[in-house]
């Protein structure tokens, strides 16, 4: 199988490039840059949207293509300039539309794709500026919306928007006396306890008065001494914030180990990662890992977190019994996310800087393949079995679906702008694509029948 296109055709680009903000979430964002123009350029979007035609990186098209299936309208935003930049390498874009106000999903129909092929089933839009999208495994979708929205929505496998969260907490109410007043979040990613009756979602920055008066930064050093920030913890059932705890500066990725034992938080301008007991919601310590940390996958058996150190060439490997660091090196610049296979044998890894999706045996702690998907390779996913990865690379508006036992791109479909979400709900069958354009795309998959 080749990499053949699908689901979206989109012309080359014909409008300026906007400038990139610094850094992956972008505290330098589109406020700046006023929200008015944005919106109204969505509204023309029905007719074609502005975007830059993906670029194949280190791969040949295979001679056929398929046809492309609904073509999808991206929320219209300028298109970015191909440039390389300082670690951390993770640029959200100055100009970056928000969706529009109408909250209900287009569905699209959609035919039985032919066995393997990725086709476009829906597509979301409405009061969406998501970071993330992450699926519960039992029937719920969060999409965090980041300081842009102050939000989370959540959905159910209906497309059916359930509930709006906010992110205003009171801090004291949840054990922080020292800091009366409301304050809100910024949330970033979410993991749900594996029962699925607690979603923990990360918070960029707080904002409020001293000391969360100043926003985080994606290029921080620990000599800033940004304020630290909070991780909520989200009941599934009643849809409300039950739980708050204080974590480092700017915590990005969250997971729960899989016996529920641990919550593992990456406090991006901490340089550190916070261990925190789930029964007793205490941080127990905060580990030390240098620049970035981002990225995390726990092995089946909860004794092994591994942690993607963005502003390095290098994995840590986290004993959870000892808390114990060890480390996979020579992995390639700017390893940002990473997911593991059902049996724990391989770990995939994106390498933001190099463009590339490396396979780690973690029986020796070496890669041993690597594959080119596109430019900057961020978020990923994998199948049920493990028998295929799908990674959204965010300065090609593409996502590749990457077959596991030989490393090879079998298909690429294109995105809307900015795809820099990914999750895979196992009972359909389909992957949940968040683009930063403020769109979540939905695909059949058609590897697994439904």
């Amino acid at each position: 199988m080749g990499s053949n296109r699908g689901a979206v055709s989109r012309p080359h680009s014909v409008c300026p490039a906007a400038a990139l903000a610094v850094g992956e979430d972008g505290a330098m964002n589109r406020r700046a840059l006023g929200l008015t123009g944005c919106l109204a350029v969505i509204a023309l979007s029905l007719v074609g949207a502005c975007t830059e035609a993906p670029a194949q990186v280190g791969r040949t098209p295979a001679p056929s293509t398929m046809p492309a299936t609904a073509s999808p309208t991206a929320p219209a935003t300028s298109s970015p300039t191909p440039t390389s930049s300082p670690l951390p390498a993770e640029n959200r874009p100055a100009g970056a539309a928000a969706s529009s106000s109408s909250s209900e999903p287009i569905v699209l129909p959609t035919a039985n794709p032919p066995d393997g092929r990725m086709t476009l089933a829906t597509k979301i839009l409405g009061h969406l500026d998501e970071k993330s999208v992450v699926a519960s495994g039992t029937g719920l979708f969060f999409a965090q919306n980041m300081m842009y929205l102050h939000t989370i929505n959540v959905y159910d496998r209906h497309y059916k928007l359930l509930k709006i969260i906010p992110d205003a907490v009171k801090l004291a109410d949840f054990g922080y006396p020292q800091y009366p007043g409301t304050y809100k979040g910024a949330p970033v990613e979410a993991a749900f306890t594996p029962d699925g009756k607690s979603a923990y979602v990360s918070n960029y920055s707080m904002y409020g008065a001293a000391p969360f008066d100043r926003e985080g930064s994606d290029t921080c050093k620990l000599s800033d001494h940004y304020p630290n920030s909070f991780i909520y913890r989200i009941n599934t059932s009643s849809l409300s914030i039950d739980q708050v705890i204080e974590v480092g500066a700017v915590p990005k990725y969250v997971a729960v180990t899989p016996n529920g034992k641990y919550v593992l938080v990456s406090n991006w301008c901490s340089y550190s990662e916070s261990i925190i007991e789930a029964a007793s919601g205490k941080e127990l310590t905060q580990l030390p890992l240098g620049a970035f940390p981002r990225g995390i996958a726990v092995d089946p058996t909860s004794r092994t977190a591994y942690v993607a150190v963005m502003g390095s060439t290098r994995i840590a490997a986290i004993d959870l019994s000892t808390f114990a660091i060890s480390w996979i090196t020579g992995v390639g610049s700017a390893p940002r996310h990473l997911v593991m296979s059902p049996d724990g044998h391989w770990l995939y890894a994106t390498i933001n800087g190099d463009g590339v999706v490396d396979k780690i045996d973690l029986t020796r702690r070496t890669v041993v393949a690597r594959v080119a998907t596109g430019r900057a390779p961020r978020s990923m996913t994998i199948s049920p079995e493990g028998s295929y990865i799908y990674v959204v690379n965010y300065l090609s508006n593409t996502m590749s679906k990457v077959r596991t036992t030989d490393m090879r791109v079998v298909q690429d479909v294109d995105t809307f702008d900015h795809p820099i979400g990914i999750t895979y709900d196992d009972a359909t069958n389909r992957i949940w694509v968040a683009c930063y354009s403020g769109a979540i795309m939905v695909f059949d998959d058609g590897t697994t029948k439904r």
